[in-house]
């Protein structure tokens, strides 16, 4: 009798544990979320493509709401100065002065590399939420650039319009910043690494400043995007994020 008994109480425990343990695990990628994110954002920000060969950098200037609205405006060089992108809800939009044309940016393109960077168009705007999009599992801890990091895996849900089959996000325990992520393919192939780092205080927070996206298979590639001011939570109306503020905004 005891033993039927403590079968079933045992089951119903390991069951609790693992849905408080994947709970958990979401409430971690909501908060690293978060903080870069606040329910505002705007900044500057500068970007180093590097490869074997040639070097460029790209300055630019950002606005968010959510997860919904966000602008990136292009301020140099003066080749690219004045591109605009924008995304509302799901379209996303690319003005670029030169040729006077407003192009809409198609969920085919969202692996596309943006602006000859080892980011991807997705990467940049955000289509994809590391919240909604996917289940979390923390399934282990590790020590990144000394700081001691949850080690979560994000798998993709079967109706997301993802572009990652499988991502695994390190988030410091101390304060909720992710210091590493590493993206897979479909296949499980491991693509890019991404890594943080130069932590600072930027206006209410303390988060990392730079970022280096390497692609694992492009040897003398990499990315680095320096944030160079970003203030959080300031009010801005959802009229900002528009077509015909893209052509205007400076």
């Amino acid at each position: 009798m005891i033993k039927k008994i403590f079968i079933p109480i045992f089951a119903f425990t390991l069951y609790a544990m693992g849905s408080l343990h994947a709970q958990n695990a979401t409430e971690i990628i909501k908060k690293a979320d978060n903080k870069m994110r606040g329910t505002t954002s705007q900044g500057e920000m500068t970007m180093t493509v590097i490869r074997p060969t040639w070097k460029r950098t790209v300055s630019m200037k950002t606005w968010s709401k959510g997860r919904e609205l966000s602008l990136l405006l292009i301020t140099a060089p003066a080749k690219e100065k004045g591109q605009a992108f924008l995304k509302r809800k799901n379209e996303m939009w690319n003005w670029v002065p030169t040729i006077r044309r407003m192009i809409k940016i198609p969920p085919s393109m969202m692996m596309q590399s943006w602006m000859g960077s080892d980011f991807t168009n997705d990467d940049l705007l955000k289509e994809s939420s590391v919240v909604n999009d996917y289940t979390h599992k923390i399934i282990g801890s590790e020590t990144i650039a000394g700081l001691d990091c949850y080690k979560i895996e994000l798998t993709p849900k079967e109706d997301a319009a993802v572009v990652w089959g499988k991502i695994i996000s390190w988030v410091s325990k101390n304060a909720f910043n992710t210091m590493k992520t590493e993206y897979y393919d479909e296949d499980d192939y491991l693509i890019n690494i991404e890594t943080a780092s130069e932590i600072k205080k930027m206006d209410d927070r303390v988060i990392p400043t730079r970022l280096e996206i390497v692609p694992v298979e492009k040897e003398g590639n990499k990315t680095i995007l320096e944030f160079k001011n970003i203030k959080f939570n300031k009010p801005i109306n959802d009229k900002f994020f528009s077509q015909q503020n893209m052509k205007k905004i400076r």
